[in-house]
């Protein structure tokens, strides 16, 4: 009778201690995390188009200059990220995480004119965007947790033209963020950010001919992205 009371006493001070120390483990953000987060995006894209440049067997017969116009893109948007922090010291973690974006943004319009050609209108909205980051982070009391983002980015912005014509560019840069996270229970934790995306110049020829005529024309295009974050995620 006795050895079962000391059974079942140790067996007691274990399972405490066990419970202890997932409590203690749940408190701190070293470790793999997975979070998802919505909230607004707004992109302010870059158009630039050359002139139409006409040759007639290699000789110049007319340089056509083109103007833009093009709309920001204002929209929902949403995000879903994996990564792990290590701990470095007890003042300082180092994260490395990638998200994923899957909803596309919203349509907005753009155009090209030429007094002799005319205009050409479409629309155009960004979507399939990524980001692979590092993530210097400092802990907050003991619950919370301070950070910045530091990452490589790429996104697809597709143009559809009213002719019923579609195109897609892959555009790449680089983004920062600030944000902060704040446990809520056990590895359960609430977050908000925000992030800033560059996406570098993208230029493409386009070319047409008939007979000795052969136009060129190159375009330049480039974005800039800003969103704003909640969500909730787990340390695990």
């Amino acid at each position: 009778m006795k050895k079962l009371r000391l059974y079942t006493v140790l067996a007691a001070s274990i399972a405490a201690t066990s419970i202890g120390s997932a409590q203690a483990q749940s408190t701190t953000f070293d470790g793999f995390f997975g979070q998802v987060g919505i909230g607004y995006e707004s992109v302010a894209p870059s158009l630039s188009y050359g002139n139409i440049n006409i040759t007639n067997n290699g000789s110049p017969v007319a340089s056509l200059p083109i103007s833009s116009s093009v709309s920001n893109s204002n929209s929902f948007a949403g995000t879903v990220t994996a990564g792990y922090n290590f701990a470095i010291t007890k003042d300082f973690l180092l994260g490395l995480g990638a998200e994923y974006s899957p909803i596309a943004g919203s349509k907005a319009n753009f155009s090209g004119s030429n007094a002799t050609l005319g205009t050409i209108n479409g629309q155009y909205n960004k979507e399939n965007s990524y980001n692979i980051f590092l993530s210097p982070a400092t802990p907050i009391g003991k619950d919370g947790l301070l950070y910045v983002k530091v990452g490589y980015t790429g996104a697809s912005v597709k143009s559809q033209y009213s002719g019923g014509n579609s195109t897609t560019s892959n555009l790449t840069g680089y983004s920062l963020g600030v944000g902060y996270k704040q446990f809520i229970t056990a590895g359960l934790y609430g977050f908000g950010e925000v992030n800033y995306a560059s996406y570098s110049n993208l230029s493409f020829n386009d070319s047409a001919t008939s007979g000795t005529y052969r136009a060129t024309q190159t375009t330049t295009i480039s974005a800039n992205a800003v969103n704003l974050l909640v969500g909730v995620g787990y340390k695990f």
